[in-house]
């Protein structure tokens, strides 16, 4: 299949890799329909993270199922499912604590794994053709009928939720102001969602002009 590959700071390129393959029986493959550009991927395109040249990189995905492995009982060959840019378990006591990012079986030596980002397991394949997705049942979210229009959806994978998860970790109550530091993708979406919440109103501090024009 085709996939992009890290050959060096500033330097990425299409490759061919093998296609992968159902390794695990908790294991799902999709065909991926849309993946989004992660701010994750400039840390390595600027040789800002240490990345073995040729890793394939991305995450951020959507897709189609295409086929499941043994062990899988919620996810069915031919859903439509967005996948997170973080990779966990289901089951180690951080993930039943719902900290899905600080996962403590699916990379070795650290708590935590992700799709094509540096010393995050050997997770990859994110801006490809096709994907393995371990632990299926726990990194698939089912998204509804239409999901065939990808562009609708493609947030789900990582960018919204973010921004959500930083007003609930904030502590917003209903009708409070809430001030945004950094107009860029994710502090639009965190301003998004505590509109979405009710604040009474929503402040944003930013330096770049064309950021506060879009905010």
């Amino acid at each position: 299949m085709k996939a992009v590959g890290d050959t060096g700071p500033r330097d990425v390129s299409l490759v061919a890799v093998p296609d992968p393959t159902i390794k695990r029986p908790t294991d799902v493959l999709i065909w991926l329909t849309s993946t989004d550009i992660c701010g994750f991927n400039l840390h390595m395109y600027e040789g800002r993270t240490s990345l073995e040249a040729g890793k394939v990189i991305g995450q951020e995905n959507l897709g189609e199922v295409l086929k499941v492995g043994p062990a899988v009982d919620r996810i069915k060959v031919g859903d439509r499912v967005g996948v997170p840019f973080n990779v966990s378990c289901g089951f180690c006591k951080n993930r039943e604590r719902g900290l899905t990012g600080a996962c403590l079986t699916v990379n070795s030596g650290t708590a935590g794994g992700a799709y094509g980002f540096a010393d995050m397991g050997l997770y990859a394949r994110g801006q490809a053709e096709y994907l393995r997705v371990p632990y299926g049942d726990s990194n698939c979210l089912l998204l509804p009928p239409d999901a065939e229009k990808g562009a609708d959806y493609v947030m789900l994978a990582d960018i919204f939720p973010t921004g959500f998860h930083a007003v609930e970790l904030s502590g917003m109550k209903l009708g409070e102001s809430v001030v945004v530091y950094g107009a860029g993708p994710v502090g639009l979406m965190a301003a998004y969602s505590a509109v979405l919440r009710s604040a009474s109103k929503v402040m944003f501090v930013d330096r770049h002009p064309d950021r506060l024009k879009l905010a």
